[in-house]
């Protein structure tokens, strides 16, 4: 239940595979449905798939490289929904991350990554790198979804915890934002 005093936290629902056939497209659709019942979160989902970003970085961005900065640059915390692909993330993620820098500081980044076997955890654990170096705050709870597995028994648990830590994280750095500017 949200403080009507406190406007909701922007969250991006980042959907990072590409591929023709992913599952990423399900994952991220199963998540935003189970994230949309929290009225203190308002919910964009930022698909890469919907993006033409051009396939050498160009000296100047482009206008659908503004629109994803942008949208990196509204939100207060990021989920970022992630497939393993040969126990990494997907260039089509790592090129959209790189196109902002500073939008992403000071804020959160949960992970909901899915994979066969590992659930797509070697994946997030190199993230966890990238976003480091981008001033985030990633956090520890995440869902790790194995393709294997008939039973997804605990992955609604395991977002409610991840969605209860985003949102505290998420309003405790905005406000910090909003009293003092972070030195990088």
């Amino acid at each position: 239940m949200r403080d009507q005093d406190i406007p909701p936290l922007r969250v991006a629902v980042i959907i990072g595979s590409t591929r023709e056939g992913r599952v990423g497209e399900k994952v991220g659709r199963w998540f935003t449905e189970l994230a949309a019942e929290r009225d203190e979160m308002e919910l964009a989902v930022v698909d890469l798939v919907d993006f033409d970003f051009p396939a050498r970085y160009p000296h100047r961005a482009t206008e659908q490289m503004r629109e994803f900065v942008t949208e990196v640059g509204r939100a207060d915390a990021f989920v970022v929904v992630t497939p393993e692909y040969n126990r990494s993330f997907p260039a089509s993620l790592k090129q959209a991350i790189d196109y902002a820098y500073d939008e992403w500081q000071t804020k959160p980044v949960a992970f909901v990554s899915y994979g066969h076997g590992s659930g797509g955890l070697y994946a997030v654990e190199q993230l966890r790198s990238v976003f480091t170096e981008l001033h985030t705050v990633t956090l520890r709870n995440g869902v790790s979804i194995n393709l294997l597995d008939e039973a997804p028994e605990g992955r609604d648990r395991a977002a409610g915890l991840m969605l209860d830590q985003l949102g505290w994280w998420g309003l405790a750095l905005r406000e910090a934002r909003a009293a003092r500017p972070y030195v990088s």
